[in-house]
């Protein structure tokens, strides 16, 4: 027999407060077209994306994370001292370490909290509530703050007709805490690592740091590119459209809903066709409110469902106690869906 006391954590977890921080600098599509052969209509009819925020050189991962966690644990009604870990999900923080999440949580004040990164690309949020809801109720944690954050704009190839107009940058947080009745569902989630190619990195940092012109992109100038994000397109909306609506059909059944039982749908802000397929795949009812965040803040990786969440708390479009399916999918091929109740 097991001499090991067991776990007294909480019975269930909630998301308690959320927060988002959108930098200053808006950049519509014309800034776009100055570096790429296309049109403001094809970007809006391929994309649904009319403009996105690009960070300043002040505007760090941390600096954003920081003003969105501060939102966040205001919302939540606690303080920075009762927050127990801190997960980041980001793939644009450059520093191969330490964490981010240690400096975030030092300069909000946290004390000396558990503070790691994850890399799961566009499911990060997921991953990261997912692991927050294990914490609480396992009892290593009463209280989690999830940031997902990305300076995407710095992964952008400006010449790349395919990605040029998707990224933006910003960071969304949320802290989740213990609950009395089920807040956050079962998470339905996963990776496809034979589709790895589909999302990538266009080379390595080893690459650039042997600096082989002969195996490394070069600019219209013929300098050297640095690493940025590239994808298949096609392959990628195919897989999204297709597949992602099976995952959100058994987050629903796994928490135990019908789409008729849903206030709120937040996917991932990938593309607004992609959305707009999947809410007629599903068959979501028109009462569902369904976030279409993408439209001014572009793809925004990690913090795209935080950040749509947080803005529909603030303009109404959604409200507290409401049930939501959240799903993120991405570079991987990784996904994430869960229910959760809006905070």
């Amino acid at each position: 027999m097991s001499k090991i006391k067991p776990s007294k954590g909480a019975p269930y977890a909630r998301i308690l407060g959320v927060g988002g921080y959108r930098p200053t600098r808006v950049v519509p599509n014309e800034v776009i077209l100055e570096t790429i052969d296309s049109s403001d209509e094809w970007i809006r009819s391929r994309s649904g994306i009319v403009t996105r925020h690009w960070a300043s050189d002040e505007e760090t991962v941390a600096m954003m994370s920081i003003e969105a966690s501060g939102k966040a644990i205001a919302d939540a009604g606690i303080t920075p001292e009762q927050i127990g870990a801190v997960i980041v999900s980001t793939v644009s923080h450059f520093k191969q370490t330490p964490a981010v999440a240690t400096e975030i949580a030092h300069k909000i004040g946290a004390g000396k909290p558990a503070a790691f990164d994850i890399s799961a690309g566009c499911a990060g949020f997921g991953y990261g509530l997912t692991l927050a809801k294990g914490m609480i109720v396992e009892g290593s944690a009463e209280h989690v703050l999830v940031i997902g954050v990305e300076r995407l704009s710095d992964l952008t190839d400006l010449e790349d007709r395919a990605t040029a107009f998707l990224f933006g940058d910003g960071a969304g947080a949320v802290v989740v805490g213990p609950s009395q009745e089920p807040a956050i569902g079962p998470t339905v989630w996963g990776s496809e690592g034979d589709k790895s190619e589909t999302i990538k990195q266009t080379v390595s940092w080893n690459e650039l740091h042997i600096g082989d012109v002969s195996k490394l992109p070069l600019d219209s100038k013929g300098e050297i590119k640095f690493p940025a994000i590239t994808q298949e397109g096609q392959a990628v909306f195919r897989w999204a459209v297709y597949e992602m609506a099976k995952v959100a059909q058994q987050a629903l059944e796994a928490a135990g809903i019908s789409p008729d039982d849903l206030d709120v749908f937040i996917p991932h802000q990938a593309n607004m066709r992609i959305i707009d397929s999947m809410v007629k795949t599903l068959k979501l009812p028109e009462h569902v409110t369904v976030a279409r965040d993408i439209e001014s803040t572009g793809n925004t990786s990690a913090a795209s469902i935080p950040l749509a969440m947080e803005r529909l708390l603030a303009t109404g479009q959604a409200k507290s106690g409401d049930t939501a399916l959240v799903i993120g999918f991405g570079a991987g091929l990784v996904y994430a869906a869960t229910v959760v109740t809006l905070p």
